[in-house]
């Protein structure tokens, strides 16, 4: 029998433009299918979605069946939450509301075994249930992708210093709360999109992928022009509504 091996850690190239979406139903069949749909990696969104742990068990089981990575959007940025998303075998989280660098320093430190806080056992699917050595364990911690969501004019502020902190692996543009953090009217209000462009000045000067949440896919080729690497296209549930929504005209008149 061929031992149970873990995947390669998982991390947004800056040579190649990456595409994804989030999921937020729970289901391990609509991660099945998204994995035969050629996409690069989806984000499980435990921020805004119902998931437990034992829901997100399932869902990260089902991409590591599939062969898909899968990143998980986590609600709050407690190492309790953060351990057991790592613990579950995500290949990586997506942290919402990085306001500051020491955000950024804190985040890193919960997924860090060695310099960090972060709890060891490899009991769990992370660590191969018990079947990983320690030096393994420790190494893959150390490449674990950690994604920054920038969604705030404070984020925006000193996103320099946020994306310098060492162990970052990305940013995402949270055009909508920052929008709503702006007092201004919708993601693509001028004062929004001078925030993206400053924020992919100082990705390129960092060497970072800047990751990018659209709805429509004429944002895209738009963005992609500007310099972001990898594209959050909707989500499970939204490319489920636009494809129904489709059915009815196809009745004849």
């Amino acid at each position: 029998m061929t031992p149970f091996t873990p995947f390669t850690p998982f991390q947004l190239p800056l040579d190649r433009r990456t595409v994804a979406t989030f999921v937020k139903t729970d289901s391990p069949q609509v991660v099945e299918v998204l994995g035969l749909c050629g996409l690069d990696y989806v984000v499980l969104d435990a921020e805004h979605a119902p998931f437990d742990r034992q829901t997100m068990d399932r869902m990260v089981f089902a991409a590591r069946a599939v062969g898909m990575p899968m990143l998980v959007r986590v609600p709050d940025h407690r190492d309790a939450t953060i351990l057991s998303v790592l613990d579950l075998g995500a290949h990586g989280i997506v942290v919402p509301h990085v306001d500051s660098a020491a955000d950024a320093v804190n985040v890193v430190s919960a997924t860090r075994f060695i310099g960090g806080r972060r709890g060891m056992s490899l009991s769990a699917r992370f660590g191969g249930y018990g079947t990983r050595s320690r030096a393994e364990a420790v190494a893959e911690a150390d490449r674990t992708l950690i994604v920054c969501q920038i969604e705030s004019a404070a984020a925006v502020e000193v996103v320099a210093e946020i994306a310098a902190v060492p162990g970052i692996g990305g940013l995402l543009i949270g055009r909508a709360d920052l929008a709503m953090s702006m007092g201004v009217d919708g993601p693509r209000h001028p004062q929004v999109l001078a925030a993206v462009d400053r924020v992919l000045a100082v990705a390129r000067a960092q060497r970072l992928p800047v990751v990018m949440a659209v709805g429509a896919d004429a944002e895209v080729a738009e963005f992609a022009a500007l310099g972001a690497q990898s594209f959050i296209v909707g989500s499970d549930q939204s490319l489920l509504r636009q494809a129904a929504s489709r059915l009815p005209g196809l009745l004849p008149g």
